[in-house]
């Protein structure tokens, strides 16, 4: 069983920046074959995606709505993904979920397609 644990959520105003870290455990896993995703999900609205990184090739995927914002990176030492956010609006206030699974390609913003979920840290953007 793999474990996701995320940190680095807090609140900050609107303009600041926040860095999120989502941290795998070692176990029986192999991290080279899969995607590292982030998600978000406000409240009374679905999960929605983020961003996501393939962990072999480095390869990075956004929303439209945080496109030019936010940064998806990896450690492959410390089979840690980041995720650096800057600019905060408002809108960006969610709880932000790290996922892993064996994406398929073209198919990075799909929850259904990993398999492995944090549980999840508070962003919240005052104006």
């Amino acid at each position: 069983q793999v474990q996701l644990v995320e940190s680095g959520g807090g609140l900050v105003q609107a303009g600041g920046s926040l860095r999120l870290s989502c941290a795998a455990s070692r176990r029986t896993f192999t991290i080279t074959s899969y995607t590292m995703g982030w998600f978000r999900q406000a409240p009374g609205k679905e999960r929605e995606f983020v961003a996501a990184i393939r962990w072999t090739s480095g390869t990075t995927y956004y929303a439209d709505s945080v496109k030019g914002r936010f940064t998806v990176s990896r450690d492959n030492a410390r089979i840690t993904v980041y995720l650096q956010m800057n600019s905060l609006k408002p809108e960006d206030t969610a709880v932000y979920y790290c996922a892993l699974g064996s994406v398929v390609g073209g198919r990075e913003a799909r929850r259904d397609e990993y398999d492995y979920w944090g549980q999840g840290t508070q962003v919240t953007v005052s104006s």
